[in-house]
């Protein structure tokens, strides 16, 4: 089987020798090469070899069924990240409404009435292109008005949708609420996730502030060149914006950890991964962590870079999850982390796609399962119901919302005047509606190498 790296790179390659060694030798049933069951059949194997939660797999008898649905019944209850992929069919992989139109959505009630609010945009997005904008109001989806019973199904189809048409308001405390607009989507895949950064100037104080919606590979560079210019400006305080960051490459959430970490050394433990009996324990240093897929730009480069920083202010929140819940996790044992917001998603897991190659005319299914589990070097995990933050803050608290980076900005507000200031409002005009965990968007494995 070919086995590729996705989400953690940070998996060596001796790994994938360790469980190859594991398996027996047994003969496999021979099946028709075109039913399902010649599929389930793998999946199974694979599964038992590589699942996290190999040791509590039922047995299901019928290979018949759709693949899909039969990795669903294997999965565990704890388990809301592992997927398949069947290459013939693209609509069967994973969907989310960023990687469909570039935005990030959420729910609230004002006066009675529910929303959907636009709470991040994508460069160069649809969303970014039809003139989608953080602070807007959905008062419909495809004409259906928003209301508390149905703004979960609207989510979900929002996201698997091929169109869509919005209709839109926006309010200012100066003007009110807008009058109503729409405007039209169409899917699309061909956007970027640029690093934004600015030095603020707030009571006399130099603060950097760094916005990063995804840990692309490559970002070792952008970090280097942005904490320098840092380093010029006298900079005292670091804000790390992660509330819109999903996940990405591990290699790239360490070269910014490798920075920001004061008094470390490279060969300092950064990433425990705890697998199942086949795989074992592997822990990673910061070198090892960085090199898997940051050669470019070499540890002590990106040390020099280091703010004068004892403490790190991180904004967080349900959109959280994956390489950002490491900088939140990894980062304790070697500096203070505050974290401003709220819970992140909670995903403490990682592992390798595996594809189905047996045929060689034939592209086969790929499995991209939860293999292990993510600890920190005093073996601090199991956030796999969220990270709970420093200081727990609504960033929907009033109806007014401001752009990302505005000092008035309710979650950079609270950074920028610091933890022993913290101020929640108590009577708050807008409610925030949950979605459930399932309908996050966090990166489910994406990274994926045929």
């Amino acid at each position: 089987m070919k086995k590729c790296l996705f989400l953690s790179r940070i998996l060596l390659c001796s790994m994938v020798l360790l469980f190859n060694s594991c398996q027996n030798d047994d003969s496999p049933v021979s099946y028709d090469k075109e039913n399902n069951q010649y599929t389930n059949m793998w999946i199974n194997e694979q599964m038992r070899k590589y699942y996290y939660w190999n040791e509590d797999l039922p047995v299901f008898t019928n290979l018949s069924t759709d693949p899909k649905d039969y990795l669903g019944k294997l999965l565990n209850t704890d388990d809301h990240f592992s997927y398949s992929i069947n290459p013939a069919d693209s609509e069967r992989s994973p969907k989310s409404i960023r990687s469909a139109y570039g935005f990030d959505i959420s729910f609230l009630e004002y006066n009675g009435q529910a929303f959907g609010v636009v709470l991040f945009v994508l460069t160069d997005s649809p969303a970014e292109k039809s003139g989608l904008k953080r602070g807007q109001f959905i008062k419909s989806i495809n004409g259906t008005t928003i209301h508390y019973q149905n703004f979960e199904n609207l989510y979900l189809d929002l996201a698997s949708s091929g169109s869509v048409q919005l209709e839109l308001t926006e309010y200012s405390s100066a003007t009110g609420f807008s009058e109503v607009k729409n405007i039209g989507l169409i899917r699309s895949f061909t956007f970027s996730h640029p690093v934004k950064h600015e030095v603020i100037v707030y009571n006399n104080q130099k603060v950097g502030y760094i916005e990063i919606s995804h840990f692309d590979a490559g970002l070792a560079a952008t970090f280097l060149q942005i904490f320098k210019e840092f380093q010029e400006q006298s900079v005292s305080k670091v804000i790390v914006d992660l509330r819109h960051n999903g996940g990405g490459d591990v290699s790239s959430a360490t070269a910014l950890s490798v920075i920001l970490a004061p008094n470390i050394k490279s060969d300092d433990v950064f990433i425990k991964l705890r697998g199942n009996k086949n795989g074992g324990l592997v822990n990673q240093t910061f070198k090892e962590a960085l090199e898997m897929n940051e050669s470019q730009v070499s540890f002590e480069s990106l040390r020099n870079a280091h703010p004068s920083i004892q403490e790190l202010y991180v904004l967080c929140g349900n959109h959280t999850a994956s390489a950002s819940e490491i900088i939140l996790n990894n980062l304790k044992p070697f500096m203070n982390v505050i974290s401003i917001g709220e819970k992140t998603t909670g995903k403490d897991a990682a592992g390798f796609a595996i594809e189905d190659n047996r045929l060689a005319d034939k592209k086969g299914w790929v499995l991209c399962p939860v293999i292990y589990k993510l600890f920190n070097a005093n073996n601090e995990g199991n956030y796999a119901l969220g990270i709970s933050p420093t200081v727990e803050l609504n960033e929907l608290q009033e109806i007014e919302i401001f752009p990302l980076g505005d000092v008035r900005e309710t979650l950079l507000n609270q950074a920028l005047s610091g933890e022993k200031n913290f101020r929640q409002k108590k009577h708050s005009t807008v409610k925030k509606l949950l979605l459930n965990k399932n309908c996050i968007d966090a990166d489910p494995f994406l990274q994926i190498h045929l």
